[in-house]
């Protein structure tokens, strides 16, 4: 949606970005590893921990989200401009915490924000990885 509608991510639209990458990462490998004996537990740990931190951003960017206009953080600079200009660790937090900029709803689709559309799939991605944690199966992808 950056480059094909023109829209500028915020640093919570960031983190999320980076969350999904995990997740396909992880999917990819346990895939193409297919474990056995208790191997299926160790993938869905970490994929379950990973959508609870992606699920975790969601909620906290509806926060931002949903607060009034007085209330809402104050703008920071670009994700790019902060790469360049500060130490990594404040990059990582305000990526965390988010920004005023994190506030405001630029696209919605069926009354959802990209937020809103992110915690719905980032639900279901929790639902399912505690589903192949819990219970045991003879395939990673079922």
């Amino acid at each position: 949606m950056e480059f094909a509608m023109g829209l500028e991510p915020c640093m919570l639209c960031m983190s999320q970005r980076f969350v999904y990458l995990g997740l396909a990462f992880v999917f990819m490998l346990g895939a193409l590893h297919n474990p056995y004996f208790g191997g299926h537990k160790r993938y869905g740990s970490l994929l379950l921990l990973l959508s609870l931190a992606g699920l975790g951003l969601a909620s906290r960017q509806l926060y931002l989200q949903s607060l009034p206009a007085d209330l809402v953080p104050a703008c920071g600079p670009s994700f790019s401009y902060m790469v360049d200009a500060f130490p990594f660790t404040e990059v990582l937090m305000t990526m965390i915490k988010g920004s005023g900029s994190c506030a405001e709803v630029q696209w919605s689709f069926l009354g959802l924000s990209i937020a809103g559309w992110s915690f719905v799939l980032f639900s279901g991605l929790t639902v399912y990885n505690l589903r192949l944690t819990l219970v045991r199966t003879k395939i990673l992808l079922v």
